[in-house]
């Protein structure tokens, strides 16, 4: 009587762990089908902005061999470059003046004969403001500068420069314009395959970037996000 007993719960045992493996087989496979099916998609976000900084290097250049007179006259000009400055509505605290760089052409150039100009002095007043509109009308009036004999040089290292440093604060704007985009991508592939969209499965933060809008306007900038997103599908 007792060998039927346990012969009964040893069967019982054993049915009990049929179907315990068996849900854990079906979990196993539907897992294993589930984690296929992930789509990832990238969402966009762009915004045009205009710059809130800019930085514009005021740069002259005098020749001569005499050093002496050659400061006294950078030291005129870049007094008449303050005075047109301010003039303008430029405060003490945009701008700075660094101090002259001289190039002595005898002791540098690969030359034995004497350089007519020996010397070539390099001065730059820099203004750095917030009031990007205000710098760029009087960058058009520079015009003036030349009528008092002050030729402003240019060169590519020491371009105007125009910068967006608020970036953090439309940053949780364009991150969720960017997911939002994402999710229609992956939402219109989801119907177009029978499918549901799911969570989450990854994303990334994002890939941020700031351009000039084009070589013309340098003062606008444009703002571009690219989130990429892994969703799950779902019947």
């Amino acid at each position: 009587m007792f060998k039927d007993k346990d012969k009964i719960l040893s069967a019982a045992i054993i049915a009990l762990g049929i179907m315990v493996l068996g849900f854990c087989l079906k979990s196993g496979i539907d897992s294993f089908v589930n984690k296929n099916r992930v789509i990832t998609v990238k969402g966009l976000a762009e915004m045009q902005v205009p710059a809130n900084k800019v930085t514009w290097p005021i740069v002259t250049k005098e020749m001569g061999n005499n050093l002496q007179a050659l400061y006294a006259t950078v030291n005129a000009k870049n007094n008449a470059i303050l005075a047109f400055l301010k003039k303008n509505g430029i405060e003490d605290s945009e701008i700075s003046v660094n101090a002259p760089t001289v190039y002595d052409r005898d002791a540098n150039d690969y030359t034995t004969q004497r350089s007519l100009d020996r010397y070539n002095v390099t001065s730059v007043v820099t203004v750095t403001s917030s009031q990007v509109d205000k710098v760029r009308a009087i960058i058009a009036k520079q015009g003036e500068l030349l009528n008092q004999g002050i030729a402003i040089v240019q060169s590519y290292e020491n371009d105007i420069v125009y910068e967006y440093t608020s970036f953090n604060e439309i940053k949780p704007k364009t991150m969720d314009e960017a997911l939002e985009n994402a999710k229609k991508t992956a939402q219109q592939f989801a119907d177009k395959s029978g499918s549901k969209l799911n969570k989450i499965e990854h994303a990334d933060q994002g890939v941020f970037s700031i351009e000039n809008r084009d070589g013309n306007t340098p003062y606008i900038k444009n703002l571009r996000v690219v989130s990429t997103i892994s969703y799950s599908l779902k019947d």
